[in-house]
């Protein structure tokens, strides 16, 4: 009897242990804090992640724009080189003889203002002797009584600007030597001796009132329309030159449109500035961003000068590209961290209640005490669900972010459809060029792993790889037979072929697009520098030789996609770059029109 009454008395150990539980429960355990130090850390991650990745994104996107500002200087300067080419041709087809009558002509021809925005004019400098100035000035006053050669100088040959189209607006430059300061002389004399387009430092027009930065652009023309090899030869056949000034402010009004433009451009010549949207009377003026996100230099060669261009990002820019994105992560993830804390109080203040009315139960109650411990259970459980539902919003907030533009593509109307499409097509290049750009710069990170590697053997490689292309497209590729072995990275060899052949098909519009690979030695004066000279051989459209180094550059593209493709323009580069991780040498054999030969070695 008493046994069993003693067994039924609860133990008084049990109950002082789980009092302590309870105790314990009444305040924030060190897990309570690792769970929220973890959540905290993990939210401060992701935040730090997205904002690198949104700065990467940006920066990537200024460095594009601010290429795409230099791309478009330089072609505009291509094209008015092309228009003094074009006056060039003009007075060799005159046999030299050219009046002004017929150069207004030629120059209306041109319709200059629409066609050549940016341009001062168009006109044509005479290299006229001490002996031959009376007959010069006879001859053009005969046409112009009131024309004459000015300022005086003490130089011992004259360069006066003989016609200037549109000729009201300048006026004042007809009949100015170009003798008579140094920038213009020293100009005009470096076209001369070289016979190419050359540009002038920094000089201030005479027409122009304001008196800003400008230049002088250069063609040289030679007598009977020869193109002298040497240097003696250009000095003494030199006839005159095609030129145009530029007021460097209205040049580049007419080249860089500031409406949608995100960049702000600064152009110098060595210490002189040509350019600064900052103080310019254009609409960049009011975008200028006076602490920009990016900067960036451009050293461009600009017809015998070097152009630097400092490029910043502007108002514009900072604008368009904000993204709340890191921030909606951190605030997101640390209301997240709130809500966690308070649900730890919750169960705390819950623990503090069963506590007391754990203290006031009698052994009478313990029914009741057992019903407490089962809440208490179902709270902890409740506590772990719960928790664990809560990652669910950070979840959301993730996929909101990657389907938001999804979401209004509906309402965007089809022209906005179109320009969705067309954003597509631009990232999906750029993905393409942004995949090519850091391959070649993982280039040269790893070892190569060389080995001796069988040349036919990776041209077989290509066959196979471009079998449906070389079907499609009519190719028939040879190679020489037993090919020296070479030491080199087998991987890298099949991506310098690839890339050589790919080219050989892709700018060729013959109906049977001849593609050849072949080995040869290479001889200097007579003896043998190099026994294995690789080549691939095209009968293509060719590469004029002025281009034959500017094919290397990286995205450097001679033609338009729509011409002949849509490749990123880094092939070459890539090639480029395997040949000097080698130690080896590449270089062209092509002119317009007549194919090309690109011969290549693995080390010397």
């Amino acid at each position: 009897m008493h046994e069993t009454i003693s067994n039924a008395i609860p133990d008084p150990n049990a109950g002082a242990q789980a009092r302590r539980a309870l105790v314990r429960g009444t305040m924030l355990h060190w897990s309570h804090w690792l769970v929220v130090g973890c959540s905290l850390l993990l939210t401060f991650g992701a935040w730090y992640i997205s904002d690198q990745q949104v700065k990467e994104k940006n920066r990537l996107e200024f460095e594009r724009q601010a290429e795409q500002a230099v791309d478009l200087v330089v072609e505009r300067m291509q094209l008015y080189e092309n228009a003094l080419w074009g006056g060039v041709a003009f007075i060799d087809a005159s046999d030299s003889v050219v009046t002004h009558a017929s150069w207004n002509g030629y120059a209306e021809s041109l319709h200059i203002e629409r066609a050549y925005p940016g341009i001062n004019g168009i006109g044509v400098i005479f290299n006229v002797t001490p002996a031959g100035l009376p007959a010069y000035l006879a001859r053009e006053r005969a046409m112009r009584p009131e024309y004459s050669i000015h300022p005086e100088h003490n130089q011992s040959e004259f360069w006066p600007i003989t016609y200037i189209e549109p000729e009201a607006p300048n006026s004042k430059a007809v009949g100015l030597d170009m003798a008579f300061e140094t920038n213009r002389y020293t100009g005009i004399k470096k076209a001369r001796d070289t016979g190419t387009a050359q540009v002038t430092g920094p000089i201030t027009l005479v027409q122009d009132s304001r008196q800003t930065p400008g230049f002088l652009f250069y063609a040289p023309f030679y007598r009977d329309g020869a193109k002298p090899s040497n240097l003696d030869d250009r000095r003494s056949q030199i006839v005159g030159v095609t030129y145009a000034p530029f007021i460097m402010s209205k040049l580049m009004q007419g080249t860089l449109s500031s409406g949608n433009r995100q960049v702000q451009v600064k152009i110098s010549d060595g210490p002189d500035l040509l350019y600064d949207d900052a103080h310019s009377e254009n609409d960049s003026q009011a975008s200028v961003d006076p602490t920009p996100l990016f900067s960036t230099v451009f050293e461009v060669d600009m017809y015998g000068r070097i152009w630097s261009f400092n490029i910043d990002s502007n108002a514009a820019f900072r604008t368009a590209y904000q993204s709340s994105q890191p921030l909606i992560i951190l605030f997101g993830g640390i209301i997240i961290d709130i809500m966690l804390i308070s649900l730890f109080f919750v169960l705390v203040r819950a623990n503090r209640r069963a506590l007391s009315y754990a203290d006031d139960m009698t052994i009478e109650l313990q029914h009741q005490s057992d019903l407490l411990a089962k809440s208490n259970q179902e709270l902890e459980q409740f506590a772990y669900i719960a928790s664990h539902d809560l990652k669910e919003p950070l979840r959301g907030m993730s996929n909101h972010a990657r389907f938001l533009l999804e979401d209004y593509e509906d309402k965007l109307g089809s022209d906005g459809a179109k320009r969705l499409k067309r954003m597509t097509i631009l990232a999906d290049k750029q993905e393409r060029l942004i995949k090519d750009l850091l391959y070649y710069a993982r280039l040269g990170r790893t070892e190569d792993a060389r080995r001796v590697v069988d040349i036919n053997l990776k041209i077989e490689d290509v066959r196979e790889r471009l079998h449906e292309l070389f079907t499609e497209q009519n190719v028939a590729l040879t190679c020489d037979d037993n090919f020296p072995q070479i030491h080199c990275d087998a991987t890298k060899a099949k991506i310098v072929l690839y890339n050589l052949i790919l080219n050989g098909v892709k700018y060729n519009n013959s109906q049977v697009k001849k593609i050849h690979v072949g080995f040869l030695p290479l001889m200097q004066q007579g003896k043998i520098v190099h026994e294995n000279v690789l080549y691939v051989q095209d009968n293509g459209i060719g590469i004029p030789k002025e281009f034959h180094e500017q094919v290397f550059r990286i995205f450097k593209r001679l033609h338009n996609e729509k011409e002949y493709g849509g490749g990123t323009g880094a092939g070459l580069t890539i090639v480029k770059k395997i040949i000097d991780l080698h130690g080896g040498s590449i270089w062209l054999q092509s002119s317009k029109g007549e194919g090309t030969t690109v011969y290549f070695t693995f080390g010397k």
